[in-house]
C-alpha cells in the first residue's frame, strides 16, 4: 500500500534539501570572491618598498 502524503514529504524533503545547499554554495563563493577583490584592493593600496 503506498503513501502519497510520505512521497510529497520525501520529495519536499528533497527540494528544500537541495535549495539549502544551493544557498551555502553561494554564499560560500561570493564569499570568496569578494575576499580576493579585498585582498587585492589591499595590495593595489599598499605602498610599493624599495629593494636595496
Amino acid at each position: 500500500m503506498e503513501y502519497p502524503v510520505f512521497s510529497v514529504l520525501i520529495l519536499a524533503a528533497f527540494g528544500l534539501l537541495l535549495v539549502v545547499s544551493g544557498g551555502v554554495a553561494y554564499l560560500t563563493l561570493a564569499e570568496w570572491r569578494d575576499r580576493r577583490r579585498r585582498d587585492a584592493e589591499e595590495r593595489a593600496n599598499r605602498p610599493a618598498r624599495r629593494k636595496g
